[in-house]
């Protein structure tokens, strides 16, 4: 469906004058002096429990249970003097039936009159057709809210991609599948609240706005603060205020709130996004592994009852545990040699080329290996996979690892080809963490992500005493891509990030 209503058609009229029509007849109805937005509706009874009720009783049974419930008008067939109409909420759909000596000759023609989208209350009693669909008899019922555009053709929903992000109110009237989607994010959300919760974690909030974008590695939204005339920063990250929280005797916080990387937009990611990050004094590396192993099998089952997920691309991941964890250096080896890492940077760059990698001449051994785990490597790990012991480069935030100091302590959870969660052995040394924070400003232009100073307090809180730690963040987005089975992470998010139409 294009974008522009005066393009599309249904029934060989175009919208943009169906549109007209409605107009007209909402000034004619006002004209008569009627209501057309209603008010509160009283003893309300969803659809899903009218059903439930009515289903309680005997088959035999007599008793006529009245109800009054609400939905959207989705469909209409009038034969003569009697009609049937389907109504719609959030959990169902309902069919009415209604005579025209039941309601009396005008509200029936009133009826007959209301346009597919308006949304209604009516009341009557339950019953059964004869083909087994339960239902309402319509004794009454009121215009609550008159819908002045047309919805799309049919209720087949909504085709056109873009629309159906820009205009998400109609996506999720039109598509079921769509609605059930946004219903499972919102159970998800709300497992991962009671799985930390049940195990003595704290749920916290840290600023959103912040006057050093920390935490990671990029670049962030940049605003003027005009009370404090300073410049502030939308927060890519919120792991240094809750490293705050366990300096200060706080030992298991977490945090579900919003980021925002001034970055690009693509299947994996939105500018804006949904994370969780969590930091338990006394743990480690192995403990996030258990903790997040654990968190998303219970989520998956209490959510949708399984631990075999489709996914979009048609892989079918097994979160059954235990998972693998395989140290980066020997995938890298699996790929490309047991003697990669006794080669020259120019025999590395050679061997790289060779399968299609784009290597520039000045790039180090460092960056020809991780770039050969990016684009070779990270997509082929579809079942559950710890990739651990990466390169100290990668992650100024994590402990060296003891056996090698070149190697941080840390895992990245990979699954169907993409990272849902990164954890740590949190780095606790005051002294390194400068040295780390220094290395890693090392060539970074504000251009390159506006990492341009060291946050001084964040130090001086390490100076204070930080405890043993672990920590972990997931990309709750992409967990919904997981269990869903979503193609794109603008199908899990509400209002993603569009270009403004022209």
């Amino acid at each position: 469906m294009s974008n522009d209503p005066k393009n599309n058609k249904q029934n060989g009229i175009s919208v943009e004058d169906m549109y007209q029509q409605r107009l007209k007849k909402i000034d004619a109805l006002r004209a008569e002096g009627k209501n057309l937005y209603g008010q509160r509706v009283e003893n309300l009874t969803a659809i899903k429990e009218i059903k439930e009720k009515f289903a309680e009783l005997p088959e035999d049974s007599e008793e006529k249970l009245t109800f009054t419930t609400a939905g959207r008008l989705m469909a209409r067939r009038v034969m003569g003097k009697s009609a049937f109409a389907n109504i719609k909420d959030q959990k169902g759909n309902l069919q009415l039936y209604m005579q025209r000596d039941e309601i009396g000759r005008d509200n029936y023609m009133a009826f007959k009159a209301l346009d597919i989208g308006d949304i209604i209350s009516v009341t009557g009693y339950a019953f059964k057709t004869q083909t087994g669909e339960i239902s309402l008899r319509t004794l009454k019922y009121d215009l609550l809210s008159k819908a002045v555009r047309p919805m799309p053709e049919k209720f087949h929903g909504l085709t056109d991609t873009e629309q159906r992000y820009r205009q998400r109110y109609i996506d999720l009237i039109s598509n079921d599948d769509v609605r059930r989607t946004f219903e499972l994010r919102s159970k998800v959300i709300h497992e991962v609240r009671n799985f930390l919760n049940n195990r003595g974690f704290m749920e916290v909030e840290t600023p959103m706005m912040q006057t050093l974008a920390g935490g990671a590695a990029a670049r962030p939204f940049k605003t003027h603060y005009n009370a404090l005339d300073t410049t502030m920063y939308l927060r890519i990250a919120p792991e240094l205020f809750l490293k705050r929280l366990i300096v200060g005797g706080f030992e298991k916080v977490y945090e579900i709130g919003r980021n925002f990387r001034n970055e690009g937009m693509d299947r994996k990611h939105n500018p804006e996004f949904t994370a969780i990050e969590l930091y338990e004094a006394y743990s480690d590396c192995r403990g996030m592994m258990e903790l997040i192993e654990e968190m998303v099998t219970t989520i998956a089952e209490k959510t949708v009852g399984t631990l075999e997920l489709k996914a979009a691309n048609g892989n079918t991941v097994n979160l059954t545990r235990p998972w693998r964890v395989a140290p980066y250096q020997d995938l890298i080896k699996e790929k490309m040699g047991c003697d990669w890492y006794d080669l020259t940077p120019e025999q590395q760059r050679e061997k790289a080329r060779a399968i299609d990698l784009r290597i520039p001449d000045e790039m180090d051994s460092l960056h020809i290996t991780h770039e050969i785990y990016e684009k070779t490597i990270e997509d082929t790990l579809i079942q559950p996979t710890f990739v651990t012991r990466l390169p100290a480069f990668l992650v100024p935030l994590a402990k060296r690892c003891t056996d090698n100091p070149e190697l941080v302590d840390v895992y990245e959870l990979e699954i169907n080809g993409q990272e849902i969660s990164p954890g740590y052995s949190e780095l606790n040394d005051p002294e390194e963490q400068r040295s780390r924070f220094d290395t890693q400003l090392v060539g970074n232009s504000e251009q390159d992500g506006e990492v341009d100073r060291i946050d001084e307090d964040f130090l001086t809180a390490l100076e204070y005493g930080m405890p043993p730690t672990g920590g972990l963040g997931m990309g709750i987005d992409r967990l919904i891509m997981l269990i869903s089975g979503a193609e794109s992470i603008r199908d899990v998010i509400l209002f993603p990030q569009m270009r403004p139409q022209k």
